[in-house]
């Protein structure tokens, strides 16, 4: 899907269905002036990526931009695509500034973007679970929109772009469980990774694998670790039967156990977020409260999300309701926090479903500014 999706920006229009069929061959040989075979021989991949990331560099050494957006809605995201998605970004919107808030299990890369120069400090972050990866790129195509909206003296979502940026400092955290997205999406290699989660979901064979999957590679579910009543996160889980590691709902050993989790707590104490947003899927529902904490503002500003949005506005089910990043983030600080659940369907769901997502939930990225 990937190579269909370069090929298709390098001008050959190509469904995006993953099948290597007689015309994306075509377009393979013809990108390639390879006729007659469809194979890529050593590093000739390279030539396609410059697609994937939006620019390229002419012989001159200067950078030279395709005129499509970097972020797309069509394809799943991975690590790498969303590792080139952030490059692209960072290359061609000046207001954007990126880094990593640390590493997971495997080693990758945690990537975060920033965007303003604000007092105000806002946090959204996106996958947390591996088959909600259609959040991430929710997260990119604002963070395009808005870098580009700022660019060209315009507005995102009805609101300044300038305003925004002087006003607050956005970060925004794309792909927190990158080992547990690739493995859900098909681009984690069969190695001793992919072989650990195979038999860790060997033990609960009623979950499909891996589309199932929803814990960081070591089976252990990442918004079930900050200490917000993990004891009574484990109590629920543990009556559920998610007793050992498994590809959803094991709380880990103790709390902040996880490397990607840690990396976010650490990453929220290094700051002063006003507000912060964690996407999930789905339902289309707004949570916003844990336990009787009641910040300043916070039911009034999830009514607001939930007009803008479409969504519902509800307390967490009592099953779910501790041990979450935005349950400690109310806790710890009690400012407003939400669990914004996008879209309906079974995860990890549809592409198909990116545009009208988006749409629904611009109001609620700009408003987690304006609204604080």
């Amino acid at each position: 899907m990937y190579l269909q999706l370069a090929l298709s920006r390098a001008g050959y229009p190509l469904n995006l269905d993953g099948i290597f069929g007689n015309q994306t061959c075509a377009a393979v040989e013809e990108f390639y002036g390879t006729f007659g075979s469809c194979g890529i021989e050593g590093q000739a991949g390279e030539r396609l990526l410059p697609y994937l990331r939006g620019y390229r560099s002419n012989e001159a050494g200067n950078t030279v931009f395709y005129p499509f957006p970097v972020v797309s809605g069509r394809v799943p995201y991975s690590s790498f695509l969303t590792k080139l998605a952030v490059d692209g970004l960072v290359k061609r919107y000046p207001a954007i500034e990126t880094g990593s808030i640390g590493t997971s299990v495997t080693g990758k890369e945690i990537p975060y973007l920033k965007i303003g120069r604000g007092p105000k400090e806002v946090f959204y972050n996106a996958s947390f679970h591996g088959n909600e990866s259609i959040t991430t790129p929710v997260l990119l195509r604002f963070a395009e929109e808005y870098a580009g909206a700022y660019a060209a003296g315009g507005e995102v979502g009805g609101v300044s772009a300038a305003l925004l940026y002087d006003n607050y400092t956005l970060y925004l955290a794309p792909l927190v469980n990158p080992d547990g997205v690739d493995l859900a999406n098909g681009w984690l290699d069969r190695g001793a990774s992919f072989r650990g989660a195979q038999a860790i979901a060997a033990d609960y064979p009623a979950i499909p694998f891996p589309s199932g999957w929803k814990a960081n590679i070591e089976g252990i579910d990442l918004n079930l670790q900050f200490p917000a009543g993990w004891e009574e996160a484990r109590a629920v889980k543990f009556a559920a039967g998610y007793t050992s590691p498994a590809p959803r709902d094991y709380v880990g050993e103790a709390p902040l156990t996880a490397p990607e989790s840690v990396a976010v707590y650490e990453f929220t104490r290094q700051h002063d977020f006003s507000l912060i947003l964690a996407y999930h899927t789905q339902g289309e529902v707004i949570y916003w409260k844990y336990l009787d904490y009641n910040p300043v503002n916070s039911y009034q500003i999830a009514r607001y999300f939930g007009s803008v949005s479409g969504y519902t506005v509800e307390e967490t089910p009592a099953a779910s309701g501790y041990a979450g990043y935005k349950d400690w983030f109310i806790q710890e600080y009690n400012r407003p926090g939400y669990t914004i659940e996008v879209g309906r369907g079974i995860n990890p769901l549809p592409m198909s479903q990116f545009s009208s997502i988006y749409e629904k939930n611009i109001g609620i990225l700009v408003g987690g500014m304006t609204e604080i």
